[in-house]
């Protein structure tokens, strides 16, 4: 996964639209890189002040699946938007009706579902609706909506984006349970891994398969003929219970070690499929993009052809007479 900078961030800002899938696939990239979660927040903010009308619900909508998807993992992202989304809404509260009402409904689902305390989204309701609280109606609606939610599934809900009506998914199934590795961090711990294989020491597993039948064989001790030889015994018995307890520890600590490494390479590919999938839609785009600007351009090149060419037009004056200098105009 590409690391974090403030510049890839606004360059995914540029590049997010209004889907489901696109929304979900920068939240994910965003809650990876949570330990970067003010910088993130503080360039949202700007980046949503910048943004187009037709954008901005999109951006409330990222940072809406941004704080539920976070949850889990720990409460600095709702922290860090609730001291910045009051000025989202008061910058937004200018914007038409629909957009409103659809802002109303996300407080309600955040309400709902306890994301902010009342008082919060009190404040958050009444920076967006400048001519005061919701009317009774409004309310009446967001306890309707509130009540179709409850009878969702707890990872839906229905959301407006750009005047699509959409099912967008929070907490999303396809999100593995654990953190998708840097590649960095999935690199070292493959290399720790081949570094300290257990199994693969010959040495040890040399010395276990050299070790007498004596230790290993109850029938052994049936032979022994005094107290010399069976301390002898039971001191090769010690040594081989050390050496397999040891071994078999090594060989413990190397199944979860291979399990973390399993488990980082599985949440790794999870989060390489997503970004695969928007490179792949972000190539569709663009492709058709160059299609048709190979179109204008052949178009253009035919309609030069077809301009006449100023620099070969014949000379206005040729086949004249000169003109007469100044002085002839003059004369007497």
């Amino acid at each position: 996964m590409a690391g974090f900078t403030e510049a890839a961030f606004a360059k995914k800002l540029t590049d997010l639209n209004n889907s489901s899938q696109s929304i979900q696939t920068l939240s994910f990239w965003l809650i990876h890189h949570r330990k970067h979660y003010s910088t993130v927040v503080k360039s949202w903010i700007r980046e949503l002040l910048r943004a187009k009308d037709s954008k901005k619900l999109t951006f409330m909508y990222l940072a809406n699946d941004v704080i539920q998807n976070s949850r889990k993992k720990g409460p600095e992202y709702g922290q860090e938007f609730g001291l910045h989304l009051k000025k989202a809404f008061e910058h937004m509260a200018d914007a038409e009706e629909k957009t409103i009402n659809s802002l109303d409904r996300l407080l309600s689902i955040w309400s709902d579902r306890g994301i902010y305390n009342e008082s919060q989204i009190a404040e958050f309701r009444s920076a967006l609706r400048k001519d005061g609280p919701p009317s009774k109606k409004q309310k009446s609606n967001d306890m309707k909506i509130s009540s179709k939610e409850k009878k969702k599934s707890e990872n839906e809900v229905t959301v407006e984006i750009d005047g699509m009506v959409e099912t967008h998914v929070h907490l999303s199934p396809h999100t593995p349970a654990g953190d998708p590795p840097e590649p960095e961090e999935l690199i070292k711990a493959i290399q720790d891994l081949e570094n300290n294989i257990a199994s693969a020491d010959e040495g040890v597993r040399q010395r276990i398969a050299q070790l007498p039948t004596s230790v290993t064989e109850i029938s052994s001790i049936a032979s022994l003929q005094d107290k010399e030889h069976a301390e002898k015994l039971s001191q090769q018995v010690n040594e081989a219970v050390a050496l397999l307890n040891e071994y078999n520890s090594r060989l413990a600590t190397e199944m979860e070690h291979r399990k973390r490494v399993s488990s980082m390479i599985r949440d790794f590919l999870q989060v390489q499929q997503e970004l695969l999938t928007q490179a792949e839609q972000n190539l569709e785009e663009y492709q058709d993009k160059l299609i048709k600007v190979y179109s204008v351009r052949n178009e253009l090149k035919s309609h030069i052809q077809n301009l006449p060419d100023l620099t070969q037009l014949p000379n206005v004056t040729d086949g004249l007479a000169p003109l007469p200098s100044a002085e002839h105009l003059f004369m007497p």
